[in-house]
């Protein structure tokens, strides 16, 4: 993984007095699951929206596929971020529309397909999240926390992205649900060939997917690396995230599932 298909060079996010990032350096590989961690505050959310076009920052630089994303018209803009798939947090589902619906909704805004083609599209996307067919019939109101994830992942995949960027994904899930969708970006990522920028607190979620990882403090990247390399940084913060008592309980964890593969 030597090619960077994002590149944040000296990035700035101020909300008035208030300065969240200076001087943040950050790349994500291609093919690679890139994990973001940091205390509250740290705008680990922020550094999502800047690099997907939801916020612009106040000063820096960001680069997808070699291209600065603020220099670019809106036309090609809008084909690079055409390249993204983003699962929002809480899902951010329309209530109003049905699953295949939601999904759908993509596929009609951006590209030359009928309604009829961009829904039975869409029910393949349903049936990739390990859906079964009749969820496209339901409401959002309908579903349980995890399949509201997985039919916004769905959503996320619709227009076939390369890179999918992921904000808490696991947040409100229960550990089974949890593990079962780590495993679930994990298959994705292997088979459509994804690079996956992942905001996180789940210290099982970087364990099991995470080629690296990125920690925000100070507001910067203070390290970004395996997590190997992270969990032995000499951090105040990394030592109580990666060694207390949740960190070494997500280690064996993931100790046992590798021993048994």
């Amino acid at each position: 993984m030597t090619e960077a298909i994002i590149e944040v060079r000296d990035l700035c996010n101020r909300f008035g007095t208030q300065t969240v990032h200076e001087g943040l350096q950050l790349d994500l590989y291609k093919g690679e699951v890139l994990g973001v961690v940091g205390g509250s505050g740290t705008g680990k959310s922020v550094l999502l929206r800047s690099i997907v076009g939801l916020r612009e920052p106040t000063a820096g630089n960001i680069h997808v596929f070699g291209k600065e994303l603020l220099s670019l018209d809106a036309t090609e803009r809008s084909a690079i971020e055409r390249r993204f798939g983003v699962l929002y947090q809480r899902g951010a589902l329309f209530s109003s529309l049905t699953v295949t619906e939601n999904i759908a909704l993509p596929l009609i805004e951006h590209t030359k397909l009928s309604r009829a083609s961009a829904e039975k599209l869409a029910r393949v996307k349903i049936a990739l999240v390990g859906l079964p067919c009749i969820t496209g019939e339901k409401y959002p109101s309908e579903l349980s926390g995890g399949m509201v994830k997985r039919v916004a992942l769905a959503r996320a995949l619709a227009l076939e992205p390369d890179i999918l960027f992921l904000d808490e994904p696991t947040a409100g899930l229960d550990p089974i649900g949890a593990a079962a969708f780590d495993q679930l970006i994990l298959t994705l990522r292997n088979a459509l060939g994804l690079s996956v920028f992942l905001v996180t607190h789940d210290l099982d979620t970087l364990y099991t997917i995470c080629d690296r990882v990125a920690v925000l403090s100070q507001k910067r990247v203070l390290v970004a690396d395996s997590l190997e390399v992270v969990a032995a940084t000499d951090d105040a913060w990394i030592r109580e995230y990666f060694h207390g008592p949740r960190g070494r309980a997500a280690e064996q964890a993931a100790s046992k599932a590798f021993g048994s593969l």
